[in-house]
């Protein structure tokens, strides 16, 4: 076809289109003529008709709010994140079968943990770490803050005295920033945030760094490397110990998350904070504090462990307080008159006393190396370090022989009457209540008082529930 066609075709289109376009505008107008000439009970009719129609309103598309967790166990399940990437471990299974065979471990860790955790779960969503972290406390000491282990780590994340002082974690004869439970903790999520960033963002490298130092794992990963091997967590290799801690920690996670599967019984912790800061200005006794606040003595020490000699001394100066107590407390001190301040202030003959000890010069002694002996047991017996043995007796190596003598200094020499003490202070027991029980049936029932039963036990009320685990100390 020629363009001239085409044009003509073109305009022959148009012209139709346009025939087409004008009869529809004249209808239209006659249709809004008509519509004009309805009369007004037509227009009524119409009008009662729409006014029957009852519209639907539009759904609204707005999501309801998360309703927050009362309980800080589920709290810390909504942030468990470690499990994603995780298949079926026989390491793994291995740790959770000894914490489902041992159901009381979880239980009396969490009846302790009862005061830190929801602390400790607030600290963690405030850097978005992930929550199995707060359960590290109960692998490393199970939440006791005064815990101290062979190789000189205290507190419940278990610093060592040189990574302690590291993070700024004062330790001196009347102070210790390692068992203190804010300072220690935020040191620890510090460290942690550090191994997590120095191994790329995994967090099962930074967890066996945290357990066997960071110079360890660097070590094992580039063994692997020179191999060919793998450098995950999984394939590294680590010391025994260290093999076992992470497979711990999601052992444990796995089981808190659904508790009821391995017959566990968690007691709810309420999602609210356990204990305040309160300010104090002047040096106080533990003690009479908590006589004077209505507190209870034993719990007070457990929020406040980092004072040694139960004086607020060489530490920050502050005191954590139960919250129902703290406000109560805050306005009492600030109103004290100085003769009132007097009596909550430490005996002047005992702080006389720390004191002196504290400045006292460390004192020589000597032991005589027995047949089994070894410099471990020798070091954990008087509260010393390994190494500090070998230094002040200027060994090189480990053997030991039977009558060989050795200087010691620092530290506690062991007596017998007080292996006796220590070991009696150390026996204690979980009971799981059962129904119809109360204190003073399960005081009655371990010949202990009900009173040092709710001192050793500060949050089980006076309602006890079946299946709240107690701790209960016995002596021989």
């Amino acid at each position: 076809m020629s363009s001239r066609s085409r044009r003509t075709s073109h305009s022959v289109a148009l012209t139709r289109l346009a025939q087409i376009s004008a009869l529809a505008l004249a209808a239209t107008l006659v249709g809004c003529q008509s519509t004009r000439q309805l009369d007004e009970s037509d227009s009524v009719r119409a009008h009662n008709y729409q006014a029957r129609i009852k519209h639907k309103p539009a759904p609204l598309l707005i999501k309801p709010a998360e309703q927050v967790p009362q309980d800080v166990w589920e709290r810390m399940r909504q942030g468990f994140t470690l499990q994603d990437s995780i298949d079926v471990n026989p390491r793994i299974e291995q740790q959770r079968l000894w914490f489902a065979s041992n159901p009381r471990f979880i239980e009396s860790a969490g009846e302790r943990g009862s005061l830190y955790l929801h602390y400790i779960v607030e600290r963690l969503e405030e850097r978005d770490m992930p929550l199995e972290l707060a359960l590290l406390p109960a692998i490393e000491s199970a939440y006791n803050p005064m815990a101290y282990s062979r190789a000189h780590a205290a507190g419940m994340w278990q610093f060592i005295p040189s990574t302690g002082r590291h993070f700024n974690l004062r330790q001196t004869n009347f102070y210790d920033g390692r068992r203190d439970v804010t300072a220690s903790t935020n040191a620890a999520l510090d460290y942690l945030s550090r191994l997590h960033d120095m191994f790329n963002g995994d967090w099962l490298l930074a967890l066996a760094a945290y357990n066997a130092g960071e110079g360890t794992v660097s070590r094992a990963i580039e063994r692997n490397e020179k191999l060919g091997l793998p450098t995950d967590y999984w394939n590294l290799p680590l010391p025994q110990e260290t093999r076992d801690y992470v497979p711990k920690l999601l052992a444990l996670s796995q089981v808190v998350s659904t508790p009821d599967a391995y017959g566990v019984n968690l007691n709810p912790i309420a999602n609210e904070p356990y204990f305040e800061a309160v300010a104090i200005n002047d040096r106080l006794d533990l003690s009479r504090v908590a006589a004077f606040a209505d507190i209870d003595e034993d719990e007070l020490i457990q929020l406040n462990p980092a004072f040694k000699k139960r004086m607020t001394v060489d530490g920050p100066q502050q005191l954590l307080v139960p919250t129902a107590k703290a406000q109560l407390l805050s306005a009492s001190l600030s109103n004290l008159k100085p003769e009132q301040l007097i009596s909550l202030q430490p005996n002047k003959a005992v702080f006389a006393r720390a004191v002196a000890e504290a400045k006292a010069p460390v004192a020589a002694r000597s032991y005589r190396v027995k047949r089994g002996d070894n410099l471990g047991s020798i070091a954990k017996a008087n509260r010393v370090s390994v190494r500090d043995i070998k230094r002040w007796n200027r060994m090189s190596g480990n053997s030991l022989r039977a009558g060989q003598v050795l200087a010691l200094r620092g530290g506690n020499a062991p007596s017998a009457a007080g292996n006796r003490v220590a070991a009696s202070s150390k026996r204690s027991t979980q009971y799981k209540v059962r129904k119809g029980d109360s204190l003073y049936l399960v005081a009655k029932r371990f010949n202990v008082e009900m009173k040092h039963l709710k001192r050793w036990n500060p949050r089980s009320g006076h309602a006890l529930k079946p299946g709240q685990t107690l701790t209960v100390y016995l002596s021989h």
